[in-house]
């Protein structure tokens, strides 16, 4: 008896947070361009570590991109690359079709990172920002393809908004298999709440993969000074200053021309890592909200996986844990059905029902591996 009221409490609180976070991407208005004059100029960074695979696709991007060369600069950095990576980009630069609209040494660079901290990627984005020429910083990463209307989309953001740091969003392109689609599927689960967040007055995640911010603010606040010791987190923790800073002059850009989109992970190893760097930076957030919801999500999935044992021990009835198991299969459904027709890969939601009975698994299994395990990233190996 006690057992199934706990489980019942936990389901309806969950039920609230997700509810909310739907309610919260509802509030959060579709930004639509109107084709303004451009005037923002940017300074885009883009930290690589043996990308040599991706980076071709990315540059493709780039030059595709709608808006005027003359507004943005590119600052690769390299963060001690141990394949070719500098020197495709060095050879693609040098085709004809980049040099007719870029000058290397005036629109793209390649620095090398200069290492100061315990994060390799904090400290790339700041040797990048030191050497930018504009205000407007907007990080991305090297395995990401770039939407023509990219820069267009931020422009108008910052021309009709008062604001120093911009949101935006990211998804994973390629559903060939079951195992990406249940990425996919979980990765837009957090674009959504993100977004909700938003809607809420509450932001409190974001994606380094598409993030923008204003280089003075970015110095005002000290950078990344007072989290160089955790790996990761060179977004969460500078969104986690800026909203402290003046969070009304935090927004979300949410508009599918803004949308970055960038690979999963090549197998269950790589995506255990990748979990288990997220987790790491999540569990040090400053933001109480954060840490209530991922209890609390951690929690719900903990009760699904319990209902088996529970069950089995005549400790809850079968009814109950079918009723609870549907109540949140119902809500993150409808939270994944927004989200998915945002992005466009509503296809995806043909793997939900089988997803959702394997995600208790993989979740509780990444929160207690975190707990104790340190993680690996780009040949590299993390303490928690």
């Amino acid at each position: 008896m006690i057992l199934s009221t706990i489980a019942i409490t936990i389901i309806i609180v969950y039920l609230l947070v997700i509810g909310l976070s739907i309610y919260g991407f509802d509030k959060v208005e579709d930004f639509k361009l109107q084709d303004l004059p451009a005037k923002t100029k940017f300074s885009i960074v883009i930290p690589f570590r043996n990308e040599a695979e991706n980076l071709p696709k990315l540059l493709a991007s780039v030059s595709k991109l709608n808006y005027s060369k003359s507004l943005f600069e590119i600052i690769f950095v390299d963060d001690d690359s141990e394949d070719e990576s500098p020197s495709i980009i060095n050879k693609i630069l040098d085709t004809k079709s980049f040099k007719k609209d870029f000058t290397q040494s005036d629109n793209i660079q390649i620095i090398q990172n200069k290492r100061t901290s315990n994060s390799p990627k904090k400290d790339a984005i700041t040797s990048a920002i030191k050497v930018s020429k504009f205000d407007w910083i907007i990080t991305t990463d090297a395995d990401c393809e770039l939407p023509k209307y990219w820069l267009d989309v931020f422009d108008e953001c910052i021309q009709t908004k008062e604001t120093d740091c911009i949101v935006a969003p990211v998804t994973y392109h390629g559903s060939n298999s079951f195992f990406n689609r249940f990425q996919i599927l979980d990765f837009i689960s957090l674009q959504g709440v993100t977004i909700g967040g938003f809607g809420l007055s509450k932001p409190f995640l974001c994606n380094g993969a598409n993030f923008g911010y204003r280089k003075s603010v970015f110095y005002t606040l000290d950078g990344f000074e007072g989290n160089e010791d955790i790996a990761s987190g060179d977004d969460i923790f500078l969104l986690e200053k800026f909203i402290k800073q003046d969070a009304k002059k935090v927004h979300y850009l949410k508009s599918q021309k803004a949308i970055v989109t960038t690979n999963p992970a090549n197998g269950l190893s790589q995506l255990i890592q990748q979990r288990l760097r997220w987790a790491s930076k999540t569990s040090r957030s400053t933001i109480g909200f954060t840490k209530v919801v991922g209890i609390i999500v951690f929690l719900a999935n903990l009760v699904c996986l319990e209902f088996i044992p529970a069950v089995f021990l005549g400790y809850v009835s079968l009814k109950i844990a079918i009723a609870l198991f549907v109540i949140k299969f119902s809500i993150d459904f409808l939270l994944l059905f927004k989200t998915s027709r945002f992005f466009k890969q509503e296809t995806l939601l043909l793997s939900y029902p089988l997803s959702s009975l394997l995600y208790p698994f993989f979740s509780v299994y990444i929160v207690l591996l975190s707990l104790f395990k340190s993680y690996k990233w780009k040949g590299r190996t993390f303490k928690k």
